[in-house]
């Protein structure tokens, strides 16, 4: 050995990777290389297994064309009364799992979902809400049923009856009186509801296909397909006077005809406007508009330094209302509501 090679020092493990850019875990590994494990035993088959042939025969029973759309549970049943028992429903499972076919097998109806109701109203007489509420009887379990129809344009309650029970002829009549008082016209109105049974049953259904009025219902499970009915009972419920419970049908009628004409004609509602629904739906909100704006531009120009940024203006009568309005698009937002990029 040359006296340069025994200059040379030798380098111990941690200064050698650092120098060659290796982990000392690498080197750990090539040192010391896993042992190779040991093929898994295979577990024997017991002898209560089915044999291969019994297998195939199994699953062309579960294959065949009778049984493809029943249950292993069916299968087995139908089998038995035959006077055939190849194995358990729990082995039927088995095979079928192995074989990747652990789904659904039965027949079933498969319900679509549901699209979301988008309805539009412009003006009076357009679109209805209806709902049934209970009211609390005399005594615990008894009930008086509240109906009601809401003009949703409006907010203006066009007809409502208490009876002692829900039921499907009470709801067509009651509908069918509505109309008729509102002189509605054959494709003029459309009626919203949610999917109570007296709502989907077959006598309203008959009789607005009568009348030429387009029903529509909420969702399942989805209470704000139907918002103006349910504030509004809401605004009903509510009320300082509204009872614990009625000791009658007449008691619980004649708090109704004393709530419904206030709501109608006294109400002042925040989404029309700080207007009454009585005056949209006579459809006298301009006249009215008119006459509040010229009550403010008095008070403007006796104080107007009392109104700091502009004269005063009523608030705007609504144009158009939405049950579940589409989503707007950015480019139609106003440029204050829109995001910075």
């Amino acid at each position: 050995m040359s006296a340069a090679a025994q200059a040379v020092p030798e380098l111990g493990p941690v200064a050698a990777c650092d120098a060659l850019g290796v982990s000392r875990a690498s080197l750990h590994r090539m040192q010391n290389p896993q042992p190779t494990l040991p093929e898994p035993r295979r577990r024997p088959s017991p002898p209560r297994a089915l044999t291969s042939e019994e297998r195939v025969t199994v699953l062309g029973h579960l294959h065949a064309e009778r049984f493809q759309d029943r249950s292993p549970t069916e299968v087995y049943s139908t089998l038995l009364d035959e006077g055939v028992y190849c194995c358990s429903i729990r082995t039927l499972y088995r095979i079928l799992a192995g074989e990747g076919e652990s789904r659904e097998r039965r027949d079933q109806l498969t319900h679509p979902a549901y699209q979301k109701p988008q309805l539009l109203a412009t003006g009076p007489n357009q679109l209805w809400s209806w709902d049934i509420t209970k009211l609390l009887g005399p005594a615990k379990w008894t009930y008086f049923y509240l109906y009601v129809i809401l003009d949703v344009f409006s907010r203006y309650v066009v007809g409502w009856m208490v009876a002692d029970r829900e039921g499907k002829e009470l709801a067509r009549r009651f509908i069918a009186d509505t109309c008729g008082k509102q002189q509605i016209a054959p494709g003029q109105l459309t009626i919203h509801a949610d999917r109570g049974s007296s709502m989907t049953s077959k006598p309203v259904a008959l009789l607005l296909a009568d009348l030429g009025v387009t029903k529509t219902h909420s969702r399942p499970h989805v209470s704000d397909d139907n918002p103006f009915s349910e504030s509004q009972f809401k605004t009903l419920k509510y009320r300082p006077d509204f009872p614990d419970r009625f000791g009658s049908k007449e008691h619980a009628r004649s708090f109704c005809q004393q709530f419904f004409p206030w709501y109608n004609t006294e109400h002042h509602h925040s989404g029309l406007g700080l207007l009454t629904p009585e005056v949209v739906h006579t459809q006298r909100a301009e006249q009215v508009r008119k006459l509040r704006q010229h009550t403010l531009d008095a008070a403007f120009a006796a104080h107007p330094e009392r109104f700091v940024r502009l004269p005063p203006q009523p608030p705007a009568l609504p144009t158009e209302v939405w049950i579940n309005p589409p989503p707007q698009s950015e480019s139609a937002l106003p440029d204050s509501d829109k995001k910075t990029q």
